[in-house]
């Protein structure tokens, strides 16, 4: 494996939930710290939305290993957000046999 080219700046963010005060809940984003790795596309597919069409394309991200636990090591369920574009995390696994980058499988969504 040669070396990923780590250009891009990623923020990496967490949900929360905040009590809405009615007895519920509203999820919220909150913003772990900056990453930067190499995003690169896979496949896309359009999808029926709640209201509209969707394009949901497949990424891989490519960022420098974290020990599991650290907050700079992403976990499924959380996301990256690169200016408007986000990329929600579905799964993480390391990328080389030494241990020195992760794999991130991401879905990007934008409605159509």
């Amino acid at each position: 494996m040669s070396s990923p080219r780590l250009n891009m700046e990623l923020l990496l963010e967490t949900p929360e939930r905040i009590a809405d005060g009615a007895g519920g809940f509203i999820e919220t984003w909150a913003p772990l710290g900056t990453v930067w790795g190499e995003v690169t596309a896979r496949t896309g597919r359009l999808v029926s939305g709640e209201a509209v069409a969707v394009s949901a394309t497949g990424h891989r991200i490519t960022l420098r290993a974290a020990p599991v636990g650290h907050s700079n090591r992403p976990r499924p369920g959380q996301r990256f957000r690169m200016g408007p574009r986000v990329f929600r995390v579905d799964a993480v696994s390391e990328a080389d046999e030494r241990g020195l980058y992760l794999t991130c499988q991401c879905e990007e969504e934008l409605a159509v």
